[in-house]
């Protein structure tokens, strides 16, 4: 089954490149945009060799995986651009429903098929990583500013001795393909993106994204280089920075670091 976009994907103008193998999706489409690509374009295939996570982690795809990446050349400062990443957390959420509407019905809605946001990047069906989102941004001609979406989701395959569980698709019983999902995730972006609007609807956005939540209102410990806040989850400002209540009452907004939620809390393992 080859790899395709959906109508509203198509509709929106946006073009694809597949691959049967790459070292990196990300890596291919910021060098389409650095020789003048703008977009949009999708740049997908279901094994990648060479794939990072955060902080240069290895993200590697074995066959059956899907590794997306979306490439928008964006007129938006990169805090702005930033936020988008928030954007594609939903839309992947929304595409992972559709595909497993299915398997939830006949399962009766175990806790399994519920899918929930991870800040600032992850997806999880139920406590367990399923797929990871990256951003990276360049400045490219005409001082724009190229941002590439990568998505990895974990359909056939989970690695094994990371430090968050993780599952695929197949664990959870819903048997799709990588083709069929990103057929809905081109979709669901399409309109997540139209949503966001260089920023101007990341309220909405906002809104949206704390709805599907992981951990808020629970105990959550951020390690950040060589600093650790505790705290409640409280809610994601404006920026797309979580804010977390500590014990002492103080409201500390956190940009980047390692989420650790419940007892993974107190541990300082996840």
């Amino acid at each position: 089954m080859a790899f395709s976009l959906g109508p509203r994907a198509i509709s929106a103008g946006y073009r694809l490149a597949a691959f049967d193998q790459i070292g990196s999706t990300n890596t291919e489409a910021m060098s389409c945009a650095r020789d003048g690509v703008s977009g949009p374009m999708w740049f997908v295939t279901s094994e990648q060799t060479a794939g990072r996570g955060r902080r240069h982690r290895p993200w590697i795809a074995p066959r059956g995986n899907l590794a997306a990446s979306v490439l928008e050349v964006i007129d938006v400062w990169p805090s702005i651009a930033a936020t988008l990443g928030f954007a594609a957390g939903l839309a992947l959420e929304v595409a992972l429903r559709k595909v497993s509407l299915e398997t939830s019905l006949r399962l009766a809605g175990s806790d399994q098929m519920k899918f929930f946001l991870k800040w600032p990047n992850d997806v999880l069906a139920g406590r367990q990583k399923l797929a990871g989102i990256l951003l990276e941004a360049e400045a490219v001609a005409s001082s724009r500013l190229a941002v590439v979406v990568g998505i990895g989701a974990n359909v056939v395959a989970a690695p094994e001795g990371t430090s968050m569980p993780a599952t695929s698709l197949a664990a959870l019983g819903i048997r799709i393909s990588a083709q069929e999902l990103f057929t809905e995730l081109s979709d669901a972006w399409a309109e997540l993106r139209g949503i966001w609007d260089n920023g101007r609807g990341f309220g909405e956005i906002r809104q949206r994204w704390l709805a599907r939540a992981a951990g808020l209102g629970e105990k959550v410990a951020i390690h950040t280089g060589g600093t650790t806040v505790e705290g409640t989850f409280d809610t994601l400002d404006e920026a797309g920075c979580m804010i977390v209540r500590t014990a002492e009452g103080r409201r500390v907004a956190i940009a980047a670091g390692d989420v650790y939620f419940g007892e993974a809390a107190s541990t300082g393992a996840t």
